[in-house]
C-alpha cells in the first residue's frame, strides 16, 4: 500500500463534490479507480491527488457529456483532451442549430402561417445556369440516409472529375427525382458538373452503371433558389427552403419546369452550423 495518506470514499466524495453512489458508479466503469480497497471491508481509498481528475469528470458531466466519452477523454494528454472538448462541443453547436431551425419550421406548419413566416426567412432569387455536362450518381434512398450518401458520392464524382474528366466546372448539386423523405425513397442524383464532356462519356462507359453513375448534359435554364445555412440543410426543416421557394414561384406567375435540387457551394466539413452552404432550387419558367 502507498505510503501517501489516503482518503476514505466520504472524505474524497466531499473533496470532489461528487456523491458515493456516483464514486461507486465511476469505478465500476474504470473512469476514477480507488487507489485502494480494503480487501476485508470492502472500503475504498482514494489519493489527494485524484481530487483533480474527479473534478474535471464533474465539469465533464455539467457539460452533457456522455460518461463513454468522459472516460476516454481524462485518459488523454493535455492538448489532445482539449481537442476533445472543443470536437464534442462544435458538435452540441451543430445539433442546438438545427433544433433551432426546426422549431421555426414546425412553428410555421402548425400555426399555418407557414408561408407568411418563410416569405420572410427566406430571400428568393432567379439566375439563369448554361448548358454543363455532368457525371452523377443516382440511388433510391430515405431522407436519413441522405448526408453521408450526398458526401460520399460527391467526393467520389469530384475525384473522377478531376483525374479524368478536365476538372470540376461548377459547383456540385443534387437532384430530387422523386420525393426523398422518411418513407419516399426517391431516387436522388449527385451531380458534379465536369470541362471535358468526351471524357465524362468514356469515364462513364467505364464505370458501366456502377452505382447509378451516368454522364449527361443539363440543358441551361433558369433556377429560383434561397441560399441556406448548414443547420438549415437538416430534414425536416430543409422542407421550409423548398416550400418558400414554390410560394413564391407561384406568386411570380411561373412555373417549375424541372425537379427541385440542392447546389452546394462551400467545403461541408469547414463550415459552422450558421455558414451558407447550399441554394435550394428549382428550374422555372415561365406559366403557360
Amino acid at each position: 500500500m502507498d505510503t501517501e495518506p489516503l482518503l476514505s470514499i466520504g472524505e474524497f466524495a466531499a473533496r470532489a463534490r461528487l456523491s458515493p453512489k456516483a464514486l461507486r458508479l465511476y469505478d465500476r466503469l474504470g473512469l476514477l479507480t480507488p487507489a485502494y480497497v480494503d480487501e476485508s471491508t470492502g472500503y475504498r481509498h482514494y489519493r489527494a491527488a485524484q481530487v483533480e481528475r474527479a473534478r474535471t469528470v464533474v465539469l465533464l458531466r455539467r457539460l452533457g457529456m456522455p460518461l463513454a466519452d468522459i472516460t476516454a477523454t481524462v485518459r488523454l494528454d493535455g492538448e489532445q483532451a482539449e481537442r476533445a472538448v472543443a470536437a464534442y462541443w462544435a458538435d452540441i453547436e451543430e445539433r442546438h442549430a438545427e433544433r433551432r431551425t426546426l422549431v421555426g419550421y414546425l412553428r410555421g406548419r402548425l400555426s399555418e402561417r407557414g408561408s407568411e413566416m418563410y416569405g420572410k426567412e427566406f430571400e428568393i432569387k432567379t439566375v439563369d445556369v448554361p448548358e454543363q455536362c455532368v457525371i452523377s450518381e443516382s440511388r433510391h434512398l430515405l431522407s436519413e440516409e441522405l448526408p453521408v450518401w450526398i458526401g460520399a458520392s460527391t467526393r467520389r464524382l469530384e475525384e473522377a472529375a478531376e483525374s479524368e474528366c478536365g476538372g470540376v466546372a461548377a459547383s456540385p448539386f443534387v437532384v430530387y427525382h422523386a420525393e426523398v423523405t422518411q418513407d419516399s425513397d426517391g431516387p436522388a442524383e449527385a451531380c458534379v458538373p465536369v470541362r471535358d464532356a468526351a471524357a465524362a462519356r468514356a469515364w462513364a462507359a467505364k464505370a458501366g452503371g456502377r452505382r447509378g453513375t451516368k454522364s449527361r448534359v443539363e440543358p441551361a435554364h433558369r433556377i429560383a433558389y434561397t441560399r441556406i445555412t448548414k443547420a438549415q440543410v437538416s430534414y425536416p426543416q430543409i422542407l421550409g427552403a423548398f416550400e418558400a421557394v414554390e410560394a413564391w414561384v407561384t406568386r411570380e406567375s411561373l412555373e417549375v419546369a424541372g425537379p427541385c435540387r440542392e447546389i452546394y457551394f462551400v467545403e461541408w466539413d469547414a463550415a459552422g452550423p450558421e455558414d451558407p452552404v447550399c441554394d435550394v432550387a428549382f428550374p422555372v419558367a415561365p406559366a403557360q
